[in-house]
């Protein structure tokens, strides 16, 4: 496997608390973060259990949010 890969799942569950804890901090359900990002529900679901990393574009909107 490559280094990139195995560096990017050994990301993955730091992402996904990253993820987690600035919907916590939103006040904001992952139904609804995935609205306001326009994403779906699962995707911000796999994201926050480490199964899924966010796009570079949604990784854009979450900073658009945050801004707001």
């Amino acid at each position: 496997m490559p280094l990139k890969i195995e560096r990017l799942k050994a990301e993955q569950p730091a992402i996904g608390n990253w993820v987690r804890e600035l919907r916590q901090a939103l006040k904001l359900s992952q139904e609804k973060l995935a609205d306001e990002l326009g994403m779906t529900f699962p995707t911000i679901n796999r994201c926050e259990n480490g199964r899924a990393t966010p796009s570079r574009l949604a990784l854009n909107q979450i900073d658009i949010l945050l801004d707001e």
